[in-house]
């Protein structure tokens, strides 16, 4: 007989009323002009931005997770240069608030108004001017992609340790080189352990490219503070980027939580209760018994 717990109740039925009277406050009230924020939910400027967003996210979380792998590999390297190196690159990454850093890199041509690529101390094969190399896309997705590096090599340095080191011995052993056992045998073992923060990360990316509005890129709260400031209508604007940022967290969110189980699956943690099946106050085994039925 299942533990009769009252006080869950009690409890319970509070939240839906303070729940309830602060979404009637909301739904009532006529300042947050819903018609107004209907309006422009589909405009042409905030799906733009909306477009703009995503696009800027996935670049910047590419190329963090790239850099983040490179600079995790480094950070456990034998060799004491290459594990330094990436030590002071996480340093100062992880060290400088990323609105400096989008700003920084905007004004990048202040420090370098020539850009020439090349071999290090020798010819240079590419030349460039510093303005327009440099563009407002460039220095958002440079900024936000090489400060996410340096957080995405904590969580992969994470998810190597999490690997037990008797593996990579019996890998070595058997001959195998250093990047093949980190490539075949630690990587896709530690992915269990990466992901999740990783889902995080990119559900913080998307909110985070907010912060590139101030250098005049045209993602979804730029489009959105550019409407209200022609217009004066400040509130509904802000609520539509609201709920934009809420639909594409949201499917992040559900895409976080396909991924996680996928690579979750032999784990007990990794089989969470769904919320069905926590509503209807049974749990996995029953869920699925009561599926195959």
């Amino acid at each position: 007989m299942p533990v009769r717990r009252p006080g869950r109740w009690v409890a319970a039925a509070i939240v839906l009323v303070i729940a309830a009277s602060i979404v009637r406050s909301i739904v009532a009230n006529p300042h947050f002009q819903w018609g107004v924020v209907g309006h422009y939910m589909l405009d042409s400027r905030i799906l733009h931005g909306v477009v703009a967003t995503i696009y800027l996210t996935f670049l910047a979380m590419a190329i963090g997770i790239v850099l983040g792998v490179v600079l995790a590999v480094m950070r456990m390297s034998p060799n004491p240069i290459l594990s330094s190196a990436s030590w002071l690159y996480i340093y100062f990454f992880r060290g400088t608030p990323v609105l400096v850093q989008i700003i920084f890199w905007y004004n990048i041509a202040a420090l370098f108004p020539r850009i020439n690529l090349g071999i290090p101390f020798g010819p240079s094969f590419v030349h460039a001017n510093g303005n327009s190399l440099i563009t407002v896309f460039v220095a958002a997705m440079l900024a936000l992609g090489l400060n996410e590096g340096a957080y995405m090599a904590e969580i992969v340095r994470a998810g190597i340790i999490s690997v037990g080191e008797g593996q990579t011995e019996a890998a070595a052993s058997l001959g195998m080189r250093r990047l093949a056992i980190m490539r075949h045998i630690v990587l896709p073992q530690a992915m269990r352990v990466i992901l999740p923060p990783t889902g995080n990360e990119t559900i913080s990316m998307l909110k985070t490219t907010s912060l590139v509005y101030t250098i005049g890129f045209a993602e979804l709260f730029y489009e959105a503070s550019q409407i209200y400031g022609a217009t004066y209508q400040t509130i509904p604007l802000l609520i539509v980027a609201s709920i934009w940022y809420l639909i594409l967290t949201s499917i992040a969110y559900v895409g976080q939580h396909f991924i996680e189980r996928r690579y979750g699956r032999g784990f007990t943690r990794a089989q969470r209760v769904t919320m069905r099946e926590r509503w209807l106050g049974i749990g996995r085994g029953d869920g699925e018994r009561a599926a195959a039925r």
